[in-house]
């Protein structure tokens, strides 16, 4: 017979999630807890918002942290944001078929000379001020 360790998250009385070791059981816990602040926080602020909409987006909200901290600290989007859209927008153009040979020719040079012109963005690294 084989024991087995599962760590079940347990919100208003009903099992959310089960994890298999106890951190990331605890990081869950604690994701659930940042959405549940930002669902109060945002039915404080916008009371005409529904409660599951609010839900909604305070889950949204918590999930995506390090991407809301990015933006809060840079006003910018961050770069896995900006390489998804990219992507995106890489995978409909593809999926369009060609009208000509001809626009496929000129349309190959023009990102050959813009990719020798385009230069790298430099990184912003943030700093803990002493």
């Amino acid at each position: 017979m084989a024991v087995e360790t599962k760590y079940v998250v347990v919100r208003k009385g009903e099992e959310r999630m089960t994890f298999a070791n106890k951190k990331d059981a605890d990081a869950w816990d604690k994701m659930l807890d940042m959405a549940d602040t930002f669902t109060d926080w945002l039915q404080q602020h916008q009371p005409e918002l529904g409660e599951a909409q609010a839900e909604a987006l305070g889950m949204l909200l918590a999930e995506q942290k390090d991407a809301v901290q990015h933006i809060l600290r840079t006003s910018k989007l961050p770069d896995t944001v900006k390489e998804e859209a990219t992507a995106e927008v890489e995978t409909e153009a593809s999926a369009e078929p060609e009208a000509s040979t001809e626009t496929e020719t000129s349309t190959e040079s023009e990102t050959s000379a813009e990719a020798e012109t385009v230069k790298p963005e430099k990184k912003v690294r943030a700093v803990k001020a002493a």
